[in-house]
């Protein structure tokens, strides 16, 4: 009798357990209304109408605004280079020499030629005189001492250029051959950089959309990686007026003034230039962005309860530091939500900060 007693006993406690257990994973499974402790909170910004002028950006190197690519005036084998790469120049000074000796065996033939056609020149001469030669011989023997000098004086001129010398104060940039080579008249040798005091230049290469909103005068804003805690002013002085064939770009001069600072060709620089028209945009602070993608983006406005939040689509003009100028999207809407906006959805609850 006791142990049906205690048989009954376990199992009603058993029962109430588990209807204790379900009632409890009932009141789990029991979705939970969101309440105001459970809005998200967030920071509205004012959206402000601006107007600007979308910036071009583009990279390149400094150089000198003086430069010169020197090569020999005639071909031949390079007998000795005088200079490296980064190694500065004077005027005149010697940078490389050809080897001479088919050069000089020229200038001899010319020399020899030379001297025979004053002794035939002679001897007609004579002949004339005594009437034992015409007027054409002495006129022919006449052109061909005149040619032969003339030969002589090119070869001559070319003995006295088988070198190349500095034509600025500057520094080599680019050596494009080396010693031993052949090279052909003509060909690049060389690459000097005048390095007169604010005489620099960063020239880039642009798209054909971006060229044709630029002009001679924009204003510029350039940076160094050797100096990154600076900026420096430039002006847009030359523009080509054809596409570079090997990359389709257009080549952009901006002259600018490194003041006090050093500068040396070959310093890689950022820059942004302002072109001169200018159009309306909705300025908002970066964070007010989500889901950017190229030129698209949403933001977040806040619906007329002002309870919950819409996410809105916008078109991207250009970025400005932490600032985003949108061009549409933003027609009659005053206020954005920049603080909590990563992490709404459109069916979130908000509630608003203190600002």
């Amino acid at each position: 009798m006791k142990a049906i007693q205690f048989i009954l006993i376990f199992l009603l406690t058993g029962g109430l357990w588990a209807c204790g257990t379900k009632a409890e994973e009932s009141r789990e499974k029991k979705p939970v209304e969101q309440t105001d402790d459970a809005s998200i909170p967030v920071k509205l910004t004012k959206v402000e109408s601006v107007v600007r002028s979308e910036p071009v950006v583009a990279s390149g190197l400094v150089s000198s605004a003086e430069e010169a690519k020197l090569s020999f005036k005639i071909g031949g084998i390079i007998q000795k280079i005088y200079v490296d790469e980064g190694q500065p120049v004077r005027k005149g000074q010697l940078l490389a020499t050809l080897n001479l000796t088919e050069i000089n065996a020229q200038v001899s033939q010319a020399q020899l030629a030379n001297e025979k056609a004053e002794r035939d020149l002679s001897r007609v001469k004579a002949l004339y005189a005594d009437t034992a030669a015409t007027l054409e011989q002495l006129q022919n023997a006449t052109t061909g001492h005149n040619v032969a000098q003339q030969n002589l004086t090119i070869a001559q001129f070319n003995q006295n250029y088988a070198q190349i010398r500095s034509t600025v104060d500057g520094t080599v940039t680019r050596k494009f051959l080396n010693e031993g080579e052949f090279t052909s008249a003509g060909a690049p040798a060389f690459m000097i950089s005048s390095t007169r005091k604010n005489d620099w230049v960063v020239r880039v290469g642009v798209a054909d959309k971006d060229w044709a909103r630029l002009k001679v005068g924009n204003r510029a804003t350039v940076t160094l990686d050797a100096y990154p805690d600076k900026t420096f002013t430039g002006t847009v002085s030359e523009m080509a007026q054809a596409a570079d064939p090997t990359n389709k770009l257009y080549e952009v001069e901006i002259r600018i003034n490194p003041g006090a600072v050093k500068f040396a060709p070959g310093l890689f620089a950022k820059v942004s230039l302002q072109p001169a028209q200018s159009r309306s945009y909705a300025l908002v602070p970066i964070e007010a962005i989500v889901e950017g993608n190229g030129k698209d983006g949403f933001v977040f406005v806040l619906t007329d309860d002002q309870k919950h939040v819409r996410k809105t689509p916008v078109q991207i003009g250009f970025i400005d530091n932490d600032k985003v100028l949108l061009t549409n999207g933003l027609a009659g809407i005053l206020n954005v939500v920049t603080a909590g906006s990563a992490y709404l959805t459109e069916t979130s609850s908000v509630k608003l900060m203190n600002n």
